[in-house]
């Protein structure tokens, strides 16, 4: 089915898991246009209807798929929720452009996640080393805080008693991760989750600057433990911890560097993680005071191994198009071979994966 046509489907009920129920926390990491293979991993998850969300920690791209989800679900439920996620990925398409490359270093900075489509233009390079956004006013331009303030009803998200949300950013001056929970989440706060420093004037909520999320927690697992009854964590990936082929050229070396980066929290959390339910199943730790915490993962290795990092800022359509089938494919394979497993048993190798 094609995305128009599933778009339409979305308004038909989602089909209702009954007793089948089970509960999970989704962690959505960042990763820019790549954010458009979560959505179709959620849209997927929300038709099948056997998953409840307890609470959503999400970082960058995550945290605004976040913020959209939750909004819809206040208003419509299931379906209300993948209707806004389709109308906000499509907002980001038009607000991002089309194919055209940017023409100047202002209309780059201008039009959102196309900003440093490096493919088409070296000018981006060449003018973040000669200035910085503090230089490009007038007023702050965010074009980002824009789209969220013109398609997310923040009161209702805000308002949302059924899902609770965790959105990461960094501190500036601290170098520390902020969470910004439930009532706190605003559009500054996803603004600043995912604010680029090369890109955006640090986005400053409560006197404090902060910077894009990915940088501390992409996303940060540690409030699920404290702040969700829920043991079951699903990650959505979408920064590639592999590369098979070592990067010789600058632009390859630093798409890696940005990917290793901005995987790096999250490999410390696992690595926590799997030593606390070690000392947990070791008897070492009292199981009482102590939570073990199952891990899941869906991730973009395979669907996005082909495109580079800088597709990132990749706004056309066709590119959403392909990113949300793929998604919806990799959920949908890993409902049917793990669904049975939520609740039971973790079903990510923590050392694997981070050794």
């Amino acid at each position: 089915m094609k995305l128009a046509e599933r778009a339409k489907a979305a308004v038909r009920p989602a089909k209702s898991g009954g007793s089948n129920t089970k509960k999970i926390n989704l962690a959505l990491q960042g990763g820019g246009a790549h954010g458009a293979y979560t959505w179709g991993v959620i849209d997927r998850i929300l038709e099948d209807g056997r998953i409840e969300i307890e609470a959503i920690s999400g970082t960058s791209a995550g945290a605004m798929n976040a913020v959209v989800l939750v909004d819809g679900w206040v208003k419509g439920g299931r379906d209300g929720a993948r209707e806004a996620l389709h109308k906000f990925w499509r907002g980001v398409s038009r607000a991002g452009g089309l194919s055209a490359p940017p023409q100047n270093a202002l209309d780059a900075f201008m039009s959102f996640w196309q900003v440093p489509r490096v493919s088409s233009t070296g000018l981006f390079n060449f003018w973040s080393h000669v200035t910085s956004p503090f230089d490009l006013r007038p007023e702050k331009i965010n074009p980002l805080r824009d789209l969220l303030n013109r398609q997310v009803d923040f009161d209702s998200v805000q308002s949302c008693n059924d899902i609770r949300l965790f959105i990461s950013a960094t501190n500036v001056r601290t170098g520390k991760i902020k969470v910004f929970r439930d009532k706190e989440v605003d559009a500054d706060a996803v603004a600043a989750s995912a604010c680029l420093p090369l890109l955006f004037e640090a986005i400053e909520v409560d006197d404090e600057a902060y910077w894009d999320g990915g940088y501390m927690g992409n996303p940060a697992l540690f409030p699920f433990f404290s702040e969700s009854s829920c043991d079951d964590i699903l990650l959505v990936q979408i920064n590639p911890i592999i590369r098979d082929e070592v990067p010789t050229n600058t632009h390859e070396i630093m798409e890696r560097v940005s990917e290793i980066t901005f995987n790096a929290s999250l490999l410390r959390e696992f690595r926590a993680i799997d030593f606390v339910n070690r000392l947990i199943e070791e008897n070492r730790l009292d199981g009482t005071k102590y939570r073990q915490m199952r891990l899941h993962r869906i991730d973009a290795d395979a669907a996005l191994n082909e495109y580079s990092a800088s597709t990132k800022f990749d706004t056309r359509w066709t590119f959403f198009e392909k990113l949300y089938e793929v998604g919806r494919e990799s959920a949908d394979a890993w409902l049917k071979e793990n669904y049975r497993h939520i609740g039971n048993k973790q079903t990510l190798d923590l050392r694997q994966a981070f050794s």
